[in-house]
Protein backbone atom coordinates (compact mmCIF):
# COMPACT_ATOMS: atom_id res chain seq x y z
CA UNK A 1 0.00 0.00 0.00
CA UNK A 2 1.32 3.71 -1.08
CA UNK A 3 1.61 5.87 1.65
CA UNK A 4 0.74 9.61 0.98
CA UNK A 5 4.35 11.07 2.21
CA UNK A 6 6.11 8.56 0.06
CA UNK A 7 3.75 8.79 -2.84
CA UNK A 8 6.72 9.01 -6.13
CA UNK A 9 4.93 10.30 -8.59
CA UNK A 10 7.44 8.89 -11.16
CA UNK A 11 6.20 5.04 -9.93
CA UNK A 12 3.28 4.97 -12.09
CA UNK A 13 0.74 6.84 -13.93
CA UNK A 14 -1.60 6.41 -10.97
CA UNK A 15 0.95 7.60 -8.64
CA UNK A 16 1.38 10.44 -10.53
CA UNK A 17 -2.52 11.18 -11.15
CA UNK A 18 -2.39 10.92 -7.04
CA UNK A 19 0.41 13.24 -6.48
CA UNK A 20 -1.12 15.91 -9.21
CA UNK A 21 -5.04 15.40 -7.09
CA UNK A 22 -3.10 15.98 -3.46
CA UNK A 23 -1.00 18.99 -4.96
CA UNK A 24 -3.40 21.34 -6.29
CA UNK A 25 -5.95 20.07 -3.53
CA UNK A 26 -4.05 21.42 -0.91
CA UNK A 27 -2.81 24.54 -3.01
CA UNK A 28 -6.88 25.21 -2.97
CA UNK A 29 -6.29 25.19 1.06
CA UNK A 30 -9.02 22.37 1.11
CA UNK A 31 -9.21 18.92 3.11
CA UNK A 32 -10.02 15.59 1.30
CA UNK A 33 -13.48 15.70 3.06
CA UNK A 34 -14.29 18.90 1.83
CA UNK A 35 -13.04 18.58 -1.54
CA UNK A 36 -15.06 15.38 -1.44
CA UNK A 37 -18.36 17.55 -0.17
CA UNK A 38 -17.40 19.92 -3.35
CA UNK A 39 -17.43 17.28 -5.82
CA UNK A 40 -20.27 15.08 -4.57
CA UNK A 41 -17.23 12.26 -3.45
CA UNK A 42 -16.34 11.08 0.26
CA UNK A 43 -13.29 12.26 1.44
CA UNK A 44 -12.03 8.85 1.89
CA UNK A 45 -12.19 8.07 -1.70
CA UNK A 46 -10.16 11.18 -2.46
CA UNK A 47 -8.04 10.06 -0.08
CA UNK A 48 -7.95 6.50 -1.77
CA UNK A 49 -7.01 8.05 -5.20
CA UNK A 50 -4.40 10.28 -3.58
CA UNK A 51 -2.59 7.41 -2.45
CA UNK A 52 -3.28 5.30 -5.65
CA UNK A 53 -4.81 2.44 -4.18
CA UNK A 54 -8.53 3.31 -6.12
CA UNK A 55 -8.82 4.13 -9.66
CA UNK A 56 -10.24 7.84 -10.36
CA UNK A 57 -13.27 7.87 -13.37
CA UNK A 58 -13.84 10.28 -16.03
CA UNK A 59 -16.79 11.40 -13.64
CA UNK A 60 -14.48 12.30 -10.67
CA UNK A 61 -11.84 13.98 -12.62
CA UNK A 62 -14.02 16.53 -14.85
CA UNK A 63 -15.65 17.63 -11.15
CA UNK A 64 -11.88 17.61 -9.57
CA UNK A 65 -10.68 19.86 -12.65
CA UNK A 66 -13.45 22.16 -12.03
CA UNK A 67 -13.50 22.00 -8.57
CA UNK A 68 -9.44 22.40 -8.53
CA UNK A 69 -8.84 24.81 -11.63
CA UNK A 70 -7.00 22.64 -12.94
CA UNK A 71 -7.14 23.43 -16.41
CA UNK A 72 -8.39 20.15 -17.21
CA UNK A 73 -4.92 18.05 -16.18
CA UNK A 74 -7.01 15.09 -14.46
CA UNK A 75 -8.52 14.92 -17.53
CA UNK A 76 -5.92 14.82 -19.76
CA UNK A 77 -3.97 12.34 -17.47
CA UNK A 78 -6.87 9.80 -17.03
CA UNK A 79 -6.68 7.78 -20.27
CA UNK A 80 -2.71 7.23 -19.68
CA UNK A 81 -3.75 5.88 -15.78
CA UNK A 82 -6.73 4.12 -17.55
CA UNK A 83 -4.20 2.27 -19.80
CA UNK A 84 -1.72 1.20 -18.04
CA UNK A 85 -4.20 -0.34 -15.71
CA UNK A 86 -5.14 -2.73 -18.63
CA UNK A 87 -3.25 -6.50 -18.64
CA UNK A 88 0.33 -5.85 -19.82
CA UNK A 89 -0.13 -7.82 -23.13
CA UNK A 90 -3.39 -5.56 -23.72
CA UNK A 91 -1.66 -2.10 -23.15
CA UNK A 92 -0.53 -2.30 -26.91
CA UNK A 93 -4.69 -3.14 -28.36
CA UNK A 94 -5.46 -0.34 -26.33
CA UNK A 95 -2.36 2.02 -28.01
CA UNK A 96 -3.76 1.66 -31.10
CA UNK A 97 -7.03 2.06 -30.83
CA UNK A 98 -6.03 5.38 -29.36
CA UNK A 99 -3.97 6.23 -32.48
CA UNK A 100 -6.31 4.48 -34.58
CA UNK A 101 -7.89 6.79 -37.65
CA UNK A 102 -10.56 3.30 -38.33
CA UNK A 103 -11.05 0.14 -36.49
CA UNK A 104 -12.62 -2.49 -38.06
CA UNK A 105 -14.12 -5.75 -35.39
CA UNK A 106 -15.90 -8.60 -36.06
CA UNK A 107 -17.15 -10.69 -33.02
CA UNK A 108 -19.01 -13.64 -32.83
CA UNK A 109 -20.72 -13.92 -29.69
CA UNK A 110 -20.07 -10.88 -27.29
CA UNK A 111 -20.49 -6.49 -27.93
CA UNK A 112 -16.97 -5.22 -28.50
CA UNK A 113 -15.41 -3.28 -25.22
CA UNK A 114 -15.79 -0.37 -26.95
CA UNK A 115 -19.73 -0.58 -27.44
CA UNK A 116 -20.40 -2.23 -23.95
CA UNK A 117 -22.23 -0.53 -21.19
CA UNK A 118 -20.93 -0.53 -17.69
CA UNK A 119 -23.58 -3.16 -16.71
CA UNK A 120 -22.79 -5.44 -19.61
CA UNK A 121 -18.87 -5.28 -18.50
CA UNK A 122 -19.26 -5.94 -15.31
CA UNK A 123 -20.91 -8.98 -16.09
CA UNK A 124 -18.58 -10.17 -18.88
CA UNK A 125 -15.68 -9.04 -16.75
CA UNK A 126 -17.11 -10.77 -13.52
CA UNK A 127 -17.33 -13.70 -15.03
CA UNK A 128 -13.67 -14.34 -14.62
CA UNK A 129 -14.20 -13.58 -10.83
CA UNK A 130 -15.04 -10.47 -9.04
CA UNK A 131 -11.28 -9.31 -7.61
CA UNK A 132 -11.37 -5.61 -8.54
CA UNK A 133 -14.09 -5.99 -10.54
CA UNK A 134 -14.89 -2.08 -9.95
CA UNK A 135 -11.22 -1.03 -11.34
CA UNK A 136 -11.52 -3.65 -14.39
CA UNK A 137 -14.91 -2.09 -14.89
CA UNK A 138 -13.28 1.32 -14.82
CA UNK A 139 -10.21 0.54 -17.11
CA UNK A 140 -12.17 -1.37 -19.75
CA UNK A 141 -15.01 2.01 -19.66
CA UNK A 142 -11.66 3.94 -20.24
CA UNK A 143 -11.07 2.55 -23.96
CA UNK A 144 -14.57 4.51 -24.99
CA UNK A 145 -12.94 7.47 -24.23
CA UNK A 146 -11.46 7.83 -27.71
CA UNK A 147 -14.86 7.81 -29.05
CA UNK A 148 -15.39 11.57 -27.85
CA UNK A 149 -11.90 12.92 -28.86
CA UNK A 150 -11.82 15.73 -31.05
CA UNK A 151 -10.90 13.81 -33.90
CA UNK A 152 -12.50 10.18 -33.34
CA UNK A 153 -12.05 7.50 -35.18
CA UNK A 154 -14.20 5.79 -37.53
CA UNK A 155 -15.57 2.60 -35.83
CA UNK A 156 -16.95 -0.67 -38.00
CA UNK A 157 -18.25 -3.29 -35.94
CA UNK A 158 -19.63 -6.18 -36.98
CA UNK A 159 -21.73 -8.39 -34.78
CA UNK A 160 -22.75 -11.93 -34.98
CA UNK A 161 -25.99 -12.42 -34.43
CA UNK A 162 -25.22 -14.42 -31.27
CA UNK A 163 -23.94 -11.26 -29.83
CA UNK A 164 -27.31 -10.25 -29.21
CA UNK A 165 -29.03 -13.38 -28.09
CA UNK A 166 -26.34 -14.52 -25.83
CA UNK A 167 -27.62 -13.42 -22.54
CA UNK A 168 -25.15 -11.75 -20.76
CA UNK A 169 -26.25 -9.84 -16.94
CA UNK A 170 -29.93 -10.58 -17.33
CA UNK A 171 -32.88 -9.53 -19.35
CA UNK A 172 -32.41 -6.15 -18.25
CA UNK A 173 -28.04 -5.47 -18.98
CA UNK A 174 -29.04 -6.97 -22.60
CA UNK A 175 -32.07 -4.58 -23.07
CA UNK A 176 -29.71 -1.59 -21.96
CA UNK A 177 -26.93 -3.23 -23.91
CA UNK A 178 -29.27 -3.26 -27.39
CA UNK A 179 -30.59 0.17 -26.55
CA UNK A 180 -26.82 1.38 -26.23
CA UNK A 181 -26.48 -0.15 -29.85
CA UNK A 182 -29.41 1.26 -31.09
CA UNK A 183 -28.17 5.14 -29.77
CA UNK A 184 -25.33 4.22 -32.36
CA UNK A 185 -27.83 4.05 -35.71
CA UNK A 186 -27.04 8.16 -37.18
CA UNK A 187 -23.87 8.47 -36.21
CA UNK A 188 -21.49 7.86 -39.56
CA UNK A 189 -18.51 7.42 -36.96
CA UNK A 190 -19.90 4.12 -35.42
CA UNK A 191 -21.07 1.82 -37.77
CA UNK A 192 -22.74 -1.32 -36.59
CA UNK A 193 -23.99 -4.30 -38.63
CA UNK A 194 -25.04 -7.62 -37.38
CA UNK A 195 -24.51 -10.85 -39.24
CA UNK A 196 -27.32 -12.96 -38.91
CA UNK A 197 -27.21 -16.62 -38.44
CA UNK A 198 -29.16 -17.01 -41.98
CA UNK A 199 -25.90 -16.25 -43.76
CA UNK A 200 -24.41 -19.34 -42.98
CA UNK A 201 -20.72 -20.20 -43.83
CA UNK A 202 -19.03 -16.67 -44.12
CA UNK A 203 -15.13 -15.14 -44.12
CA UNK A 204 -15.16 -14.83 -40.51
CA UNK A 205 -15.52 -18.80 -39.68
CA UNK A 206 -12.17 -18.58 -37.86
CA UNK A 207 -12.69 -16.24 -35.51
CA UNK A 208 -13.57 -12.44 -34.06
CA UNK A 209 -10.44 -10.54 -35.29
CA UNK A 210 -9.84 -6.36 -34.90
CA UNK A 211 -8.10 -4.66 -38.42
CA UNK A 212 -6.82 -1.26 -37.40
CA UNK A 213 -6.02 1.26 -39.93
CA UNK A 214 -3.39 4.34 -39.18
CA UNK A 215 -3.37 8.11 -41.05
CA UNK A 216 0.70 7.31 -42.19
CA UNK A 217 1.66 3.98 -40.26
CA UNK A 218 1.19 0.36 -42.27
CA UNK A 219 -2.31 -1.52 -40.79
CA UNK A 220 -2.44 -3.99 -38.14
CA UNK A 221 -4.66 -7.10 -37.73
CA UNK A 222 -5.48 -7.92 -34.19
CA UNK A 223 -6.40 -11.30 -32.73
CA UNK A 224 -6.67 -13.10 -29.15
CA UNK A 225 -6.40 -16.04 -27.09
CA UNK A 226 -6.26 -16.65 -23.62
CA UNK A 227 -4.22 -14.35 -21.77
CA UNK A 228 -3.02 -13.07 -24.69
CA UNK A 229 -3.15 -11.10 -27.91
CA UNK A 230 -1.63 -11.09 -31.36
CA UNK A 231 -1.05 -8.25 -33.32
CA UNK A 232 0.51 -8.16 -36.83
CA UNK A 233 1.48 -5.88 -39.63
CA UNK A 234 2.57 -8.87 -41.67
CA UNK A 235 1.17 -7.28 -45.26
CA UNK A 236 -0.22 -10.35 -46.32
CA UNK A 237 -2.28 -11.01 -43.50
CA UNK A 238 -3.25 -7.62 -42.95
CA UNK A 239 -4.39 -8.06 -46.96
CA UNK A 240 -5.98 -11.57 -46.43
CA UNK A 241 -8.39 -10.33 -43.58
CA UNK A 242 -9.15 -6.99 -45.02
CA UNK A 243 -10.33 -9.04 -47.71
CA UNK A 244 -12.03 -11.48 -45.17
CA UNK A 245 -13.22 -7.81 -43.50
CA UNK A 246 -15.12 -6.52 -47.08
CA UNK A 247 -16.72 -10.21 -47.64
CA UNK A 248 -18.14 -9.49 -43.86
CA UNK A 249 -19.52 -6.47 -44.55
CA UNK A 250 -21.31 -7.15 -47.82
CA UNK A 251 -22.63 -10.26 -45.79
CA UNK A 252 -23.66 -8.52 -42.87
CA UNK A 253 -27.20 -6.65 -42.72
CA UNK A 254 -27.35 -3.15 -43.92
CA UNK A 255 -26.73 -0.44 -41.06
CA UNK A 256 -30.65 -0.20 -41.10
CA UNK A 257 -31.45 -3.62 -41.04
CA UNK A 258 -29.30 -4.56 -38.40
CA UNK A 259 -30.49 -1.69 -35.88
CA UNK A 260 -34.30 -3.37 -36.91
CA UNK A 261 -33.18 -6.90 -35.91
CA UNK A 262 -31.42 -5.57 -33.07
CA UNK A 263 -34.92 -3.79 -31.98
CA UNK A 264 -36.90 -7.02 -32.92
CA UNK A 265 -34.53 -8.79 -30.66
CA UNK A 266 -34.49 -6.69 -27.54
CA UNK A 267 -39.01 -6.91 -28.17
CA UNK A 268 -38.57 -10.67 -28.83
CA UNK A 269 -36.24 -11.67 -25.66
CA UNK A 270 -35.82 -9.02 -23.67
CA UNK A 271 -38.98 -7.38 -23.02
CA UNK A 272 -40.18 -5.38 -19.75
CA UNK A 273 -41.92 -7.99 -18.42
CA UNK A 274 -45.27 -6.76 -17.18
CA UNK A 275 -46.44 -7.67 -13.46
CA UNK A 276 -49.52 -8.38 -11.16
CA UNK A 277 -50.57 -5.43 -8.54
CA UNK A 278 -48.75 -8.30 -5.90
CA UNK A 279 -45.03 -8.66 -8.23
CA UNK A 280 -45.93 -11.44 -10.20
CA UNK A 281 -45.15 -11.91 -13.65
CA UNK A 282 -47.59 -11.73 -16.56
CA UNK A 283 -48.12 -14.76 -18.47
Amino acid sequence: MTHINVLDPSASPLDYYGYELRRYREAAGLTQKQLGAIINYTGSLVGQIETARKLPTEAFSERADAALGTGGLLTRLLGLVLRSQLPAWFQQVAELEARATEICTFHTHMVHGLLQTEAYARAVLGARGQSKLDDRTTVRLGRQRILKKDEPPVLWAILGEAALRQEVGGPEVMRAQLAHLLSYEDDRLVNIQVLPFAVGVHAGLQGSFNLYRFASDPSIVYTEGYGQGHPTANPDTVKSCSLDYAHLQAAALSIKDSAALILRTMEECYAEQQLSPDGRPLA
